[in-house]
């Protein structure tokens, strides 16, 4: 199928022509028809399969067509879980609109409240936005949602895991009964299935693949590891490994980010920390630099990576496996991008057995075990009692990841982001509640 048989705009086929797409995605070729025909949507797709064009494009084509209403407010709103999948549902709404006259906004926070007051005074086409601080905004009686035409809630599941239920609720409460309502996520059953019943009208539902489908382009290691010395040695080996293009290393805490992102730099390596608690900016300057192949391996929490879309990743590194297996699918689709190969690292300990079997559980197979000489495991794999402090190893007030050479009297200058010449590198921005 061709993108001229969905019946698009020609010059919305102009500006997919010009990004280099000669045929739509399936989950595209389902979703779009099903939106053009005005029917209310459930789906559910694989990460990097092209869900974000399958409600954009014909969001755009709406706005092909003059509103009746003349209000300022805007016809398409998107709301997503995080900044980072915001800026990359905006990317992509201008790019595919560039010869159209298309308005788009987002609002996000860490963006300064005077330049959002503005662009919410002007005439609005497309409002991206983080629901935290939309409330805000909509709360404070600066957003008119009276010609609203559709409400997008892209990555609904993870909205909710998020704590977002009662502020997608007030949103969509705040919007015309009449607007046509499209709801992605990684799963449809259960919290989703009852927050889609409240907020959809007899929607049509598309399920691309089983949630249990695993990706067929990018392949999956586990590494047993000892303790997080073992891990840390292992991890520097992996990262000096010359088939390392780009590599994003998850960790399951800001603060563990902050410092391994730190550690890594002090060896050597390009690498900056993206988390939740950096300022907008900040995030920004990182994304950009790791665009650009300045920076090599970005050290990240789950929550900024969502969304997150950089081609030249060629490796994810679980240095902490997630709390939610759904997370897992998540982590790993941020390589193998369009179709190219990746690679997915997992390190495991005893402690971490409940949460690799709930992964394999939900993606419906076993993870391979792979060893690297020099580096096995010395005690097999099984359930492991926390440490006596209950700290973290490593992670202590005083204490110093061990493996890595500590740097003397805690002295932080010249490490990215920490009063070094790369400040932007890790941000310590001001925290940011809520996904703000």
């Amino acid at each position: 199928m061709s993108f001229e048989k969905l019946n698009l705009h020609p010059s919305i086929l102009q500006a997919i022509a010009e990004s280099g797409y000669t045929s739509p995605t399936p989950i595209q070729a389902e979703a779009i028809p099903e939106v053009l025909a005005g029917h209310d949507l459930m789906a559910s797709a694989q990460t990097g399969t092209g869900k974000t064009a399958a409600f954009i494009l014909p969001a755009l084509q709406y706005l092909t067509e003059p509103s009746q209403s003349k209000s300022k407010g805007p016809r398409i709103l998107v709301l997503t879980p995080t900044r980072e999948l915001a800026n990359q549902v905006n990317d992509a709404a201008r790019k595919y609109s560039k010869f159209l006259r298309v308005k788009t906004v987002s609002i996000l926070g860490g963006m300064p409240y005077p330049l959002q007051n503005k662009l919410l005074s002007q005439p609005v086409d497309i409002l991206v936005a983080t629901p935290g601080r939309l409330i805000d905004h909509l709360d404070r009686g600066r957003i008119d949602f009276s010609r609203l035409e559709m409400l997008v809630l892209d990555e609904a599941d993870r909205m909710l895991d998020m704590g977002f239920i009662d502020d997608v609720e007030k949103i969509a409460a705040a919007t015309p009964a009449s607007r046509q309502t499209l709801l992605f996520s990684a799963t449809l059953e259960g919290t989703i299935a009852t927050l889609a019943k409240r907020l959809l009208k007899d929607p049509k539902r598309i399920q691309m693949t089983a949630q249990q489908a695993k990706h067929e382009n990018i392949e999956q290691r586990l590494h047993i590891v000892d303790d997080m010395a073992h891990k840390n040695r292992l991890l520097q080996h992996l990262l000096t490994d010359i088939d390392v293009k780009q590599a994003i290393v998850f960790t399951s805490t800001k603060r563990d980010a902050d410092m391994l992102a730190e550690d890594l730099f002090a060896l050597g390596h390009q690498a900056a920390a993206l988390h939740g608690d950096m300022n907008q900016g900040a995030r920004n300057r990182t994304l950009t630099r790791m665009r650009s192949g300045a920076i090599k391996v970005l050290v990240a929490t789950d929550v900024a990576a969502r969304g997150l879309d950089v081609a030249g990743i060629s490796h994810v590194i679980n240095f902490d496996l997630p709390k939610f297996a759904e997370d897992y699918v998540h982590r790993i689709g941020r390589t193998g991008r369009a179709g190219s190969q990746g690679i997915a690292v997992s390190f495991a300990s005893g402690k971490d057995v409940m949460n690799l079997k709930k992964i394999e559980r939900f993606t419906g197979h076993a993870i391979t075990p792979h060893v690297v000489p020099g580096f096995e495991a010395k005690r097999p794999m099984r359930s492991g009692a926390p440490s006596p402090s209950g700290k973290r190893p490593g992670f202590g007030n005083n204490d110093r990841r061990p493996g890595y050479e500590g740097r003397p009297n805690g002295n932080r200058e010249g490490y990215a982001g920490r009063g070094g010449p790369n400040k932007s590198a890790t941000g310590t921005g001001r925290p940011v509640s809520r996904g703000r």
